[in-house]
């Protein structure tokens, strides 16, 4: 007797078939005729046409014969799902332009958030906090929950989908504040209270952010409590590890515990192995994520495909001197003796704590591209080794110094991973790939800043310099780590694939010029070969120029609990 898996496969199959049988006679809003379908499981691509009626993909095969209202020539170009950004940090760009310029030209359907700081959940104080972070993009917040950010966008209007994890560090600062402390138990539960509400209403988990203060003064004990609350509703537990640099290994460590005990996927944020003398590191990592897999545990990572990366300039600062928030430190820099004892730090290897600065090997390795006070814009695109010798002043008080005078408010990329490394980490199949970044557009208030060219080039990096150029991994596998890789992980209803039944999230790009054009001296450059892009049916990409429409929408993770109907009013 067949299992019901395999009859279920073979009634599902059937049925697909009379689908196509009836393609020929249908009628589609949309039909995308003459390119090689890749449907993101990571099969070859064939050549097929691939029918819309409304917001679903209706059929995928011959429809040479179907009307269609729209028809969209593809020939010559491949047709797949639409990409996933499994780390973004649109979460304010997206609020001043929702047509998310920098990603939709590369693809990107589908925006994911929520690395240890998320839009949500807010209390008064954190409100403020938040408002009082915001340098070059100015806007109101008129939600509380988490949820009700991700319905102010959808509604606000924007061209891509968006979802997002409850952050870790969101949930302390709301119920601890900004102290290095454990919570009570009475505090704890309070937390877990706000993971609940969330999760009821569509957040996808846990996401951390553990190498800055305040989420680093977080136990693994907090979180795996955290986490088991995530995980009633089919949650998972994201992370940017403790460590990826010295600690790297112990940090895997402390995340495959966090998956066992709290009973949960678990995946690594951005992995990497960070500073020169960790490179080796990276497979030893590989192969302990490997044996957690085989061990049944659900470990997955994402990346993005360069080897800088980019955070603030204050993660350079050990963390006891960020207890109590940016005026505290501010404060302790401001006091010689408690100065004398960071500076002391900032030259040596950081003991429990990721030293930045020390690992890239170098000042001139850091890159200063965000300044918070228009006064100090100019310096934008200065190396620390430039300012410190500018100054005449040694690296770390020119450091110092900078952020007293931005209160502490600049953005840098630091240099600090090894090229073999990342073509390693690209072509394993339970990595995807994440931006780490902002949307972006070169022109009115993102014009004040230097973005790392990730905003602009990490999905086209992928498809042209790391498939086509360097022939790293197949074209197939690609566009699975792009799309369905990142859904399943996700458990995002209906997308990913490029099948009937499935939301029409689809992109149309040119393997054969699809490229990331940013760089570091000129990162505002949009990547080129993407030509259409769908999201819910909807084009949001047309001949390469973004439409305008408003068709993103705010997804739900698989464990939101649907609020209840009105209950039916009584006849008379």
């Amino acid at each position: 007797m067949r299992r019901p898996s395999v009859l279920l496969a073979a009634i599902l199959a059937l049925a697909g078939a009379a689908a196509l049988a009836r393609a020929g006679d249908a009628s589609f809003d949309v039909v995308i005729r003459g390119g090689t379908v890749y449907d993101g499981s990571g099969a070859e691509g064939r050549r097929a046409d691939v029918g819309i009626r409304g917001d679903r993909i209706e059929a995928v095969g011959d429809l040479s014969k179907a009307a269609a209202t729209r028809v969209v020539d593809a020939t010559g170009l491949a047709v797949a799902p639409g990409f996933i950004n499994m780390l973004s940090w649109s979460t304010d760009s997206l609020i001043v332009d929702g047509k998310s310029q920098s990603e939709l030209r590369q693809g990107i359907t589908t925006q994911i958030f929520g690395e240890g700081f998320s839009m949500g959940p807010l209390n008064d104080k954190l409100r403020k906090y938040l408002e009082s972070q915001q340098t070059d993009f100015k806007y109101e917040m008129p939600w509380t929950t988490l949820a009700e950010y991700l319905a102010f966008l959808e509604k606000r209007g924007i061209s891509q989908n968006v979802a997002s994890y409850v952050g870790a560090t969101t949930l302390r600062t709301y119920v601890i504040g900004l102290d290095k402390r454990a919570p009570t138990p009475a505090e704890l539960d309070q937390m877990r209270e706000l993971v609940r509400k969330e999760m009821e209403a569509g957040a996808l988990g846990i996401g951390s952010a553990l190498i800055y203060a305040p989420g680093n003064y977080a136990s693994t004990e907090e979180l795996i409590e955290l986490c088991k609350v995530a995980a009633k509703y089919k949650g998972k537990y994201i992370s940017h590890m403790r460590s990826e640099g010295d600690k790297l290994l112990e940090a895997i460590d402390e995340l495959i515990r966090i998956s066992k005990e709290a009973g949960l996927p678990a995946e690594i944020y951005h992995l990497k192995a960070a500073g020169q003398p960790n490179w080796p590191k990276m497979d030893q990592a590989i192969a302990k994520i490997e044996a957690a897999r085989k061990s049944g545990l659900a470990i997955s990572a994402n990346m993005y495909t360069y080897t800088a990366g980019a955070t603030s300039l204050d993660a350079c600062v050990p963390p006891w001197a960020h207890d109590g928030g940016e005026e505290a430190m501010l404060t302790r820099l401001q006091d010689p003796e408690t100065r004398a004892k960071i500076a002391a730090q900032m030259h040596e290897p950081g003991k429990d704590w990721e030293n930045l600065c020390l690992l890239t090997g170098s000042p001139e390795r850091v890159l200063l591209v965000e300044f918070g006070p228009d006064a100090m814009k100019p310096l934008t695109g200065k190396t620390l080794e430039e300012l410190s010798k500018q100054g005449g002043k040694d690296w770390v008080d020119t450091a110092l110094d900078l952020l007293i005078e931005s209160k502490a408010s600049i953005g840098a990329i630091y240099f600090l991973m090894s090229e073999d490394n990342v073509k390693k980490q690209i072509v394993l199949p339970w990595v995807s790939f994440g931006s780490d970044a902002g949307s972006e557009a070169p022109e009115g208030v993102f014009l004040k800043s230097m973005p790392h060219p990730r905003a602009y080039g990490n999905f086209a990096r992928v498809l042209g310099k790391f498939v086509r150029d360097e022939k790293a991994l197949t074209l197939p596998a690609a566009i699975r780590k792009l799309s369905s890789l990142p859904a399943t992980n996700l458990g995002l209803d209906r997308r990913g694939f490029l099948k009937p039944g499935m939301f029409a999230d689809v992109v149309v790009f040119d393997p054969a010029t699809i490229a990331d054009k940013a760089t570091y001296e000129k990162p505002q450059q949009y990547a080129v070969g993407v030509r259409q892009v769908f999201t819910n049916g909807v084009q949001v990409l047309k001949d390469g120029e973004p439409t305008g429409s408003p068709a993103g929408r705010a997804l739900k993770g698989p464990g939101a609990v649907a609020a209840p109907s009105a209950p039916t009013p009584a006849a008379h």
